[in-house]
């Protein structure tokens, strides 16, 4: 027979969504339970006598709408040259107000990769400890060089999407490739269109849920369906060097850090954008 997927189950593959908005890097459930949620996203089979009526409605929702749906009339999208210098590209991302960037390769006329505030982060961790390599040579480089030394021989084919691909297949690309921006590329004319993510995919959902059945699931709350991090919880106090919050952003892999005080009190929150927009004033 068919496989039936619980409400339980299928709130937790959109919340996986929703939690990645706020901690992109870091996925809210154990490796298990993220394999179980990739395997089930390509062997999904709803029965709908079995299933209640509305247990999949986000889910169709995501299968009836295309990227393009959720393309702005009118947005910004930034693309660096990879022969632009490290510095310039980061100091651009923060006059633009952007987070992230294509990045094209004009010798090989296309896309080859993104560059995003984790990339300058991992750039200050790496090299703050590095005595052979001070940080005014690396902003001279390349954002080509940065990329053969960080890359080495890892270079992988830019993640991207059609405009026509549903967002069903955005989440799952998204979920699968273990990224928070996906570039939406024209396949016709080679263009950029768009950077999808998480949050923007969250918004054009609830723009319609008011008109769209709520799932049982929905009046439960976040502790009760085990969603969320109870447990070594990634955190800095108001006086942590700004260097450890980076080495902690690096190793936890997460895109915000709760400011704690002497009581437990979160005081505050300190982002991954903060971070350059710090360097930005320095």
């Amino acid at each position: 027979g068919k496989k039936v997927t619980k409400p339980h189950d299928l709130f937790l593959l959109s919340v996986c969504v929703a939690v990645r908005a706020f901690t992109p890097n870091l996925c809210p459930f154990s490796p298990q339970v993220c394999g179980y949620f990739e395997g089930m996203l390509e062997k999904l089979e709803l029965d709908d006598d079995a299933a209640e009526p509305e247990s999949d409605i986000y889910m169709r929702f995501m299968k009836s709408h295309k990227c393009y749906d959720i393309v702005p009339t009118s947005s910004k999208l930034v693309v660096f040259d990879t022969a632009l210098q490290v510095k310039k590209a980061f100091f651009a991302l923060v006059a633009n107000g952007v987070r992230a960037a294509p990045l094209w390769d004009t010798e090989k006329q296309s896309f080859v990769g993104m560059l995003t505030i984790t990339d300058f982060i991992i750039i200050l961790h790496r090299y703050y400890k590095s005595p052979m390599v001070q940080i005014y040579e690396l902003e001279e480089h390349k954002l080509e060089t940065w990329r053969e030394v960080y890359l080495q021989a890892t270079f992988k084919p830019l993640v991207n999407i059609s405009p026509d691909a549903s967002l069903f297949d955005a989440v799952y690309t998204l979920i699968k490739n273990k990224i928070h921006r996906l570039p939406v590329i024209d396949p016709v004319t080679g263009n950029a269109l768009y950077i999808l993510t998480h949050k923007r995919i969250l918004k054009f959902l609830q723009l319609f849920m008011c008109e769209m059945p709520k799932p049982a699931f929905m009046k439960q709350t976040l502790g009760e369906l085990g969603i969320g991090t109870y447990h070594e919880i990634a955190f800095i106090h108001p006086d942590t060097p700004i260097i450890k919050a980076l080495n902690i952003f690096v190793e936890r892999r997460v895109s915000a850090l709760p400011v704690v005080d002497d009581s437990g009190k979160v005081v505050d929150i300190y982002s991954k954008f903060d971070v350059i927009n710090l360097a930005a004033e320095k």
